[in-house]
């Protein structure tokens, strides 16, 4: 019922069919230009997230982002791990003041404000996902020293200087321009602090003349709410560009024991995370469809689902493929910094 219910975030029940038409059109697969999508990135990635925003939380939990995995891990502990990880590679200490850009409902927010007692502010455009993630903070306790701001990460509504660590979780791949968006980051900045993130891209692996390295890089990004997906040395170059310095940059993926893609891998079955599985998925489609049938889903429901489903299985076969990574991690201060690494 909070699947149902959650269905369009912000948008009017009436117009979600409407909505998912726009949000369709917007993709190569329906005639779409990556220049239309570029143009248009605040209100194609609002709509994404309206639609999909319920999905997410009913198949994947508050945090939604892939994580390495070891063998014997449940896929939330990975997660957690996840989130640990960043916050250590940031050296965040109780009491500073932190960014998440492009926060979602919040659950990564929560895990590091929790694990490091830092205040964390969760920037984000979209009015739904923030209602849905104050909710949590008052119910988890962080409400106190954990906010949420409604704004465009390419015009931070911020002074210069602001805060003692920046950090973007699979977050940053939804700006039009890289380095617009690692400009603003820059620019919010203590001089000497640092930013991390967990960058979706393609690799090295990836041809452009290869038409189903093409189509996978299309399922992708219209069931993930893409203008584009960039390679991982556009990445380095938008960086340095907006004035950091890359002390570390790598793709986590590569030496991960278990791959990042396996809860989407409809060959694998999991009761841990069983609604991501093939069968589980059968199982959310039909739920759907009756939930819609009934009139307790808004038309266009189904519609929604199918082209998430699209995206796990563009995820699945990019990943199987190596031409693409959701997790190419990298650290880099603003000026000579006092953040350090504690992994290499």
């Amino acid at each position: 019922m909070n699947l149902a219910s959650g269905v369009g975030g912000k948008i009017d029940k009436a117009q979600v069919l409407s909505a998912v038409d726009q949000y369709e059109k917007y993709h190569v697969h329906h005639g779409g230009q990556e220049e239309e999508r570029k143009t248009n990135y605040a209100d194609m990635v609002n709509k994404y997230y309206d639609l999909s925003t319920s999905f997410y939380e009913f198949g994947w939990g508050e945090s939604f982002h892939f994580a390495p995995r070891w063998k014997g891990e449940s896929l939330r502990e990975s997660i957690k791990r996840h989130e640990h990880f960043l916050s250590l590679q940031l050296a965040l200490k109780p009491g500073q003041k932190v960014l998440d850009v492009g926060c979602g409902i919040g659950g990564p927010l929560r895990e590091i404000a929790r694990f490091s007692s830092t205040s964390i502010t969760g920037l984000n455009n979209n009015e739904y996902q923030i209602s849905r993630g104050k909710e949590l903070n008052r119910i988890t306790g962080v409400d106190k020293t954990c906010d949420f701001v409604k704004a465009d990460f390419m015009k931070m509504p911020f002074p210069d200087n602001s805060f003692d660590a920046v950090y973007a979780i699979e977050a940053t791949c939804h700006a039009p321009d890289a380095y617009g968006c690692y400009k603003e980051i820059y620019r919010v900045l203590k001089p000497g602090q640092c930013f991390a993130a967990y960058e979706w891209c393609i690799t090295d692996a990836f041809d452009p003349n290869n038409q189903e390295h093409q189509r996978i890089k299309g399922e992708i990004e219209i069931g993930d709410g893409l203008p584009d997906i960039r390679s991982t040395t556009q990445c380095l170059e938008a960086l340095k560009q907006a004035g950091f310095e890359v002390i570390w940059e790598k793709d986590l993926a590569v030496d991960s024991p278990l791959t990042w893609y396996l809860p989407l891998d409809t060959s694998h079955i999991s009761l841990s995370s069983f609604r991501l599985t093939g069968l589980g998925r059968i199982f959310t489609r039909n739920l759907v469809k009756a939930l819609e049938y009934v009139g307790l889903a808004p038309k266009g429901s189904l519609r929604v689902q199918t082209f998430l489903e699209q995206a796990a299985e563009g995820l699945v076969a990019g990943g199987k493929k190596e031409i693409f990574t959701p997790m190419y991690f990298f650290l880099v201060p603003t000026i000579t910094s006092p953040c350090f690494l504690l992994f290499a």
